[in-house]
């Protein structure tokens, strides 16, 4: 019986061990790999930069096509960008739509939805309340503009979104290439 149990507690602990050691080789083994992304800066704040890695899709205006175009990044380098049907320069580059790659348009949606919803579930409770208490239809004035108010905030919301990423002083195109030697 004791021969079992130090069996068993010899292998948990190999187990155990192996399994320790893996958790801490991981991170290291992946930062090891080099990071390749397009970064687009506005200004020095960290919260504003976009990243667009390869294998990402991206749409794009350059100075030789006038019009919108999306494409799968493939891959950077010092000084171009290798598209799945193109390579560009980034100093070609007019515009970027960014409008789902923001981090800022998903607090927009946020707070687009959490409005809308208030406003609804406000109006909608009210309504109940007043069928299950009353037996009739009627909503109050305070909550019919509470509501309101709510409902058009939600939807003043929706057009604001950040739909493109112009070139201009402040904002920045940069290749950048991670590499750990």
């Amino acid at each position: 019986m004791k021969k079992v149990r130090f069996k068993f507690t010899v292998i948990v602990t190999a187990v155990l061990t192996i399994l320790l050691i893996g958790l801490f080789t991981l991170p290291i083994h992946a930062q090891e790999q080099p990071r390749k992304f397009l970064l687009l800066k506005r200004g020095s704040n960290q919260k504003t930069q976009i990243r667009f890695y390869p294998g990402e899709t991206i749409t794009y205006k350059s100075k030789k096509i006038g019009y919108f175009v999306t494409d799968i990044l493939v891959n950077l380098d010092t000084e171009f960008l290798y598209l799945s049907e193109n390579i560009l320069k980034p100093s070609d580059i007019l515009e970027i739509h960014i409008q789902r790659k923001d981090p800022r348009n998903r607090t927009l949606n946020n707070l687009t939805a959490l409005s809308l919803g208030a406003g609804s579930m406000i109006i909608g409770l009210e309504g109940i309340n007043s069928i299950t208490q009353k037996g009739q239809l009627k909503i109050s004035a305070g909550v019919a503009k509470a509501s309101a108010l709510l409902l058009g905030t939600g939807l003043a919301l929706l057009p604001l979104r950040y739909k493109t990423f112009k070139l201009s002083d402040k904002n920045k195109i940069q290749l950048v290439l991670l590499e750990i030697e």
